[in-house]
């Protein structure tokens, strides 16, 4: 009863206090992992689905299907490249050396309409001296590659690509490929909300490099962190009892010992 009243009194309220905003701290980062574990699952159900998929021929009805929905799904294409609207992608490495991507526009066969083509890296240099002639592919081309999403803006950070206002000149540049922006300074209509990653063809060896979409099918380690978390909490919640424990059998030990000299 002694202990109980000690447990509960005034003395220890602060530690009560900075203990329960632990466990609240530690339970809530222990639900973030669960939340995280779901969004993988959601993630890794959709892309397997579309890997899982036969190719698309971009082509006919296809050109009005909602291709943001189609991430990572097996496409060709045939068309033109517009070389005049060519856009770089910043900061993109290959085998340890700084470049950028080209992305450009395809007309495909057929019709009015285009979309975007991740073509590959090149180096650094070549982008800073606006020599990317070398690299065009003209005429009609036959694109084997992959469905990528349009992205606006950084899984983390606040980076962006500001959209171009009318009348503004137009951006050779682009830190992400944001297919509604790049929209903004083509004069033709660009197939909404993804672009194709050109896949690496072994007969390909010239620049632009291209490159295989990487994507890691795993649950990750948030199903770990999540139990991390939570046994965290409970040791935040159960510590407060056990150290008052030990503080007053402390106390006594050294009353019993005082009594015991006098």
């Amino acid at each position: 009863m002694i202990f109980f009243r000690s447990l509960f009194g005034r003395k220890y309220i602060f530690l009560w206090i900075f203990s329960l905003f632990l466990v609240v701290l530690f339970f809530r980062l222990g639900l973030w992992q669960l939340d995280r574990l779901e969004q993988r699952r959601i993630f890794n159900s959709r892309v397997t689905s579309q890997i899982d998929q036969p190719g698309l021929f971009l082509t006919g009805k296809i050109l009005s299907e909602d291709l943001y929905q189609m991430e990572y799904r097996k496409v060709e294409a045939v068309g033109e490249y517009r070389f005049e609207d060519e856009i770089a992608i910043r900061n993109q490495v290959y085998e340890n050396r700084s470049g950028v991507h080209l992305i450009t526009p395809l007309v495909l066969s057929g019709t009015d309409q285009a979309i975007l083509v991740d073509r590959g890296w090149i180096p650094y240099e070549d982008f800073t001296n606006n020599n990317w002639s070398k690299y065009y592919e003209p005429g009609e081309v036959t694109v084997i590659g992959v469905l990528r999403r349009s992205q606006e803006k950084p899984d983390f950070g606040d980076r962006s690509d500001p959209t171009p206002a009318p009348g503004e000149p137009r951006k050779p540049a682009w830190f992400f490929v944001n297919v509604g922006g790049i929209q903004e300074q083509v004069s033709y209509k660009l197939l909404p909300g993804a672009y194709i990653q050109q896949s690496p063809d072994p007969k390909w060896t010239n620049y632009p490099k291209r490159s295989s979409a990487e994507v890691e099918i795993s649950e990750g380690p948030h199903f770990g962190y999540a139990i991390q978390w939570f046994t965290f909490s409970f040791i935040a919640l159960v510590g407060v009892p056990i150290l008052v424990y030990w503080q007053e059998k402390k106390k006594e030990t050294e009353i019993e010992e005082k009594s015991i000299q006098l």
